[in-house]
């Protein structure tokens, strides 16, 4: 069985070199193209995504667990991405530089070459329709890599965007981590897009630094949610069961830690642990992505109650890979449960005195992805966004934000933008132009 293994993992190893160099030859041509008709080939992906939506729904569900109406949700998202990078595509532009009046000085945006996309499983077609999306529009040739975890939804979307493109401009490729790991530290590779673990995204990093890939990770979070004293704590029970609960805790920007004030403590566990009890029963939640990550959500749970933490809801795994809502109170600042990603339904609440309590323990973190302010005071919400080490700040709602928003994450979250026209920066380097007449004989 091993050998058959090792064989399977050689001939995959292959095929990520083939793709490579197909995506090499291919770009010569593709960098060429004119971007309108880039553009036209993204825009009439977006519309066969959407034909086949409830054929890559059922699959998502099936590999994932993810719920069908949101998976639907997933791919009408990845499909408006890919109208959105066909619109911003050719409307990407360099400058002009103000030289002498006998000369021309400009700055042009030139697509880098062969990027290699390595995207996750919690939410497959959104997530790479944003790195196919922008790296197909500014003329790069794309080898994509999804989870393992969800290799027939990875293949059907890259087949169906494939379509529409010239012979090798867009492959994917199978395999595991170590797959992966080939992919990013081959040589003719010029930019490795990851989102993912930040244990992967290290690697990633060590790897381009000796290739001189251009490297975007978009990596683990632990984001932090601020409830002030001046707001219902019952309203603010439901964001934090929103963004803790959402898809199992299996989104990026999920809430991974609670602070709130002793004044409304007790009111906010009671609200925040009721909002968990109707979780899957009147509010439908998802399993866990593999019965992998349930061990790993009730390790870090088990470990929280042995420290001293209270568990007031969920806690014990339930059949297959399914996770209860989870409720903990009494967390320290010392437990991994909030110091670490859990990328589950786990909603770990640490008391604080008050909100300067809150906000410095909030900022002590090495993670930067997102946090999130539930206030009535403008002084506490300038404070919290100005303050908190994170690439994205919500105040009032733990998800949300407006079309065409770039996030840069920070600390070991990763580094580069995603998504929104920065994308577009990220995925093209800048050629300065010196045009002037040479003298006449």
């Amino acid at each position: 069985m091993t050998d058959l293994i090792e064989h399977e993992t050689t001939a995959t190893f292959r095929e990520a070199g083939d793709a490579i160099v197909a995506a090499r030859v291919a770009f010569a041509e593709w960098a060429r193209t004119p971007a309108a008709e880039r553009a036209a080939a993204l825009k009439a992906a977006a519309a066969r995504l959407r034909e086949r939506i409830d054929e890559l729904a059922e699959l998502n569900h099936r590999e994932t667990g993810k719920l069908l109406d949101e998976a639907k949700g997933g791919i009408e998202a990845g499909a408006g991405t890919l109208e959105q990078y066909a619109e911003l595509g050719p409307a990407h532009r360099g400058r002009s530089l103000q030289g002498s009046w006998g000369a021309t000085d400009l700055m042009v945006p030139e697509p880098r070459g062969v990027v290699v996309a390595l995207t996750p499983w919690n939410d497959p077609v959104a997530v790479a329709c944003g790195l196919l999306g922008a790296a197909l529009a500014t003329g790069n040739t794309v080898v994509h890599k999804p989870s393992e975890r969800c290799p027939g939804v990875g293949a059907l979307l890259t087949e169906i965007v494939a379509e529409q493109l010239p012979e090798g401009v867009l492959r994917c490729v199978s395999g595991d981590g170590r797959v992966g790991a080939q992919l990013a530290a081959h040589p003719d590779v010029d930019v490795v897009a990851h989102v993912g673990s930040t244990a992967t995204g290290r690697s990633i990093a060590a790897a381009a630094a000796t290739t001189g890939a251009k490297v975007l990770l978009e990596n683990g979070g632990n984001d932090a949610l601020i409830v002030d004293s001046d707001v219902d704590p019952r309203w603010a029970a439901e964001q934090a069961a929103l963004g803790a609960f959402a898809n199992a805790g299996q989104i990026c920007v999920s809430v991974e830690r609670i602070y709130v004030p002793r004044a409304i403590a007790d009111e906010f566990l009671d609200a925040l642990v009721e909002q968990a009890r109707k979780r899957p029963h009147e509010i439908p939640m998802p399993r866990l992505v593999d019965e992998r990550m349930r061990d790993e959500v009730h390790a870090q749970v088990t470990e929280a109650v042995d420290d001293g933490a209270r568990l007031l809801a969920g806690g014990e795994p339930g059949e297959g890979s399914f996770y209860p809502a989870t409720v903990l109170a009494d967390c320290a600042p010392t437990m991994r449960i909030l110091r670490e990603e859990t990328f589950g339904p786990v909603a770990p609440v640490r008391v604080v005195e008050d909100f300067d309590q809150a906000l410095r323990e909030a900022c002590d973190d090495r993670y930067g992805l997102a946090a999130t302010v539930l206030t009535n005071s403008m002084e506490h919400a300038q404070r919290a966004w100005r303050e908190l080490p994170v690439g994205t700040v919500k105040v009032n709602a733990v998800f949300g934000g407006a079309p065409g928003g770039a996030a840069q994450p920070h600390g070991t979250s990763g580094e580069g933008f995603g998504y929104g026209p920065e994308l577009l920066d990220e995925l093209t380097r800048m050629k300065v132009v010196h045009v002037e007449p040479a003298p006449r004989r």
